[in-house]
Parts: C-alpha cells; sequence; structure tokens
C-alpha cells in the first residue's frame, strides 16, 4: 500500500494528478478511483442510486457512472476538466454518494479547526459562507473544507485544500488564482496549506444576515431542521438517530452585517463565544 497516498472526503484518492490539493490519507480510508471520459452523448436523462450502481447528472454538464463494489467513479463529460477541477468541484457530488453507501453523513457545508475540533459551517446559498472561510484561512484559522462536510459518526474529513471564491470577494480579500468558468460560475481560488486528514466534530456554526453582529444558540427544533435542510444527500437517512445525534453537538448562530468593513468584528465575536 503506498504510504505516502493522498485523498480528501475520508477516500484515498491514487489516480489524481492535483496532488497539491489532496491531504495525507490514512491508510484505512477506502480506495475511489477516478476516470474521465470525454463523450458528446447526451448520456441518461435521470438520475439514479441504488445500492450498487448511481448515475448522476452534474449542473454543468455531462454525468458521472459510479460503481460501489469497484469503487470507481467515471466522470463522462464534453471535455476533460484540469487535474484541479477534477479535485474540485467535480469530486463532491462523488464523495455525497459514496459516503452515503459507508453510512456516513454529509452537509453542504464548510469546517474549520478551533482547539483540534471542527465546527461545521452551515448556510444558505449567499450566505457567504467560502468568504467566510476564506477570512478564518487568512486570520490562520485552519480550514478543513470549503463546501462538503463528510462525517463519520462524529469524525470529520478533511476537503480538497482551497476555498473558491466569487468575484467579489477575491476582490475584497485580495485573494484567489482566477479559474474561469469552472462547473457553473467563475471562480477565483484560494489555496488552503495542509491539515490533518481527520478530526472529531465540535459542533455547527450557521450563518444569517442582520444588521448588527451577534450570535444566537438555537434549540431543539431548529438545529435538527438547519441540518436536515443542508444535507448533501437527498436519499433518506441511513441512521436518522444519528443526524439527531448530531444536532445535539453545541449550535451557534452568527449574525453578521453584509458589510466587509465589519467582517474581522464578527468573526472574533464567533470565535470568541466557541472559545
Amino acid at each position: 500500500m503506498d504510504g505516502h497516498a493522498r485523498g480528501a472526503y475520508g477516500f484515498r484518492l491514487p489516480d489524481v494528478a492535483a496532488r497539491e490539493l489532496l491531504v495525507e490519507a490514512p491508510a484505512h480510508w477506502p480506495r475511489l478511483d477516478l476516470e474521465v471520459r470525454v463523450t458528446l452523448d447526451e448520456g441518461p436523462s435521470t438520475e439514479h442510486v441504488d445500492d450498487a450502481i448511481a448515475i448522476l447528472r452534474p449542473r454543468s454538464g455531462g454525468w458521472i457512472e459510479l460503481d460501489r463494489h469497484a469503487g470507481r467513479a467515471v466522470f463522462c463529460l464534453s471535455h476533460r476538466p484540469t487535474d484541479s477541477a477534477l479535485v474540485h468541484p467535480h469530486l463532491s457530488s462523488v464523495a455525497v454518494v459514496s459516503a452515503y453507501w459507508m453510512g456516513r453523513e454529509s452537509f453542504h457545508a464548510g469546517g474549520f479547526v478551533v482547539d483540534g475540533r471542527v465546527w461545521g459551517v452551515l448556510g444558505d446559498r449567499e450566505a457567504g459562507k467560502s468568504s467566510f472561510l476564506a477570512l478564518l484561512a487568512l486570520s490562520g484559522i485552519p480550514v478543513l473544507c470549503d463546501d462538503v462536510l463528510v462525517i463519520d459518526g462524529t469524525t470529520a474529513f478533511a476537503g480538497p485544500r482551497s476555498v473558491d471564491l466569487r468575484a467579489s470577494a477575491a476582490s475584497h480579500l485580495g485573494v484567489g488564482e482566477p479559474l474561469g468558468v469552472v462547473g457553473t460560475r467563475e471562480r477565483w481560488r484560494l489555496t488552503l496549506p495542509p491539515v490533518d486528514a481527520e478530526a472529531p466534530l465540535a459542533g455547527w456554526v450557521s450563518l444569517a444576515w442582520s444588521e448588527e453582529p451577534d450570535v444566537r444558540r438555537p434549540r431543539g427544533a431548529e438545529r435538527l431542521q438547519a441540518l436536515g435542510a443542508h444535507r448533501g444527500s437527498t436519499l433518506y437517512p441511513s441512521s436518522p438517530a444519528e443526524l439527531i445525534e448530531l444536532s445535539s453537538l453545541p449550535f451557534v448562530q452568527l449574525c453578521r452585517p453584509r458589510r466587509w468593513d465589519r467582517a474581522g468584528e464578527s468573526m472574533r465575536l464567533l470565535l470568541d463565544a466557541l472559545g
């Protein structure tokens, strides 16, 4: 076995060339092979997931064939993506289904590390998750993942080592390599430093906009509803009880103004609350 295998989302990815975007993968992570097939065929018209095979239809076009028992994902696309684009964003939907097959939960969420433990970052579209994570990274806070958080029990797995920003965030923060259109939108990529492949989950942070910075502590049903709304898979949870247990972890909501000149203030307020 390759002692220097690299991976993301809890999977070893031995055939991926963009190793700088991956973390050192523990030997117990299962292997997942990625292939690209360039084709102009339209492919299957609908998505399908059963216990052994999955067909996914990315919004950016083409389709993905997953074989559970072979541990393989074949990307059928009209053009060959760059090595880095294959890792992010194309890998994320494959990781979600592959994690589901293993009984793991996944969330459309970021994650950052405080005192060796991970806080998952939830937020609706345009909630500013990636820009908030970039601000944390630039402040020296380790970022575990950008847009998909995979969890096994309460163990969180590192995602690709990048945060992809929109034009306004990249401009305000003064960072990000322009990638052009990747997936369905233009991206400016902030490369992240290495992190541990796994870390225990501490709890959750949800993001919301408000006139003034504030930290709330949602209760009961509100927590479970937030987690359910941001699950990575729309398939029925393999363990509904686990979702309830995850919602019982510490949970805070950061309310913050849509103002870059107060972004640092909001971040410090959150870190103080978590500390």
